[in-house]
């Protein structure tokens, strides 16, 4: 086999496990997700520190998980980043409500505007309920010294 065809083979393998990767909703998440690549990554170190420990003591992998604090402590950090990892791949991937809270941050304001201007009270009242009438008061009864007669 020459050389260009196996390039040829590995370009074509390359080409298949970019495609199959990019399809892959997991492969994306890892991508997209900086906490999720940290949990991983967290989880990855604490596993080969405790198995660095574990092979390089002598004591025998039982022995070594039973009794030294620091195997026990590496690997309950790299099950508890595993856990969260498994927990941010199984969640739906939180989606930012901008509008929402632009919304909210629109309301606080308005409302202490209200509260604190008498003008812009008016002015939503107008609009509101309409523009208040204004009305002289007239007495319909003569304006005598109240003797009838």
């Amino acid at each position: 086999m020459s050389k260009t065809t196996r390039a040829g083979q590995a370009a074509g393998a390359a080409g298949s496990a970019y495609t199959a990767a990019k399809a892959n909703p997991y492969v994306q998440r890892i991508v997209e997700d900086e906490d999720l690549r940290e949990n991983l990554k967290d989880a990855y170190e604490a596993a080969r520190k405790a198995y660095g420990r574990i092979t390089g003591n002598g004591k025998g992998p039982v022995k070594a998980v039973a009794t030294d604090k620091k195997v026990q402590r590496d690997l309950r950090k790299a099950t508890e980043s595993l856990r969260e990892a498994t927990d941010q791949l199984r969640k739906p991937k939180r989606r930012k409500h901008r509008l929402g809270r632009l919304l909210i941050i629109g309301a606080v304001v308005g409302g202490v505007a209200l509260a604190v201007s008498e003008d812009a009270r008016k002015a939503v009242m107008d609009t509101l309920f309409g523009a208040e009438e204004e009305f002289e008061y007239t007495s319909t009864t003569s304006g005598g010294n109240g003797s009838g007669g």
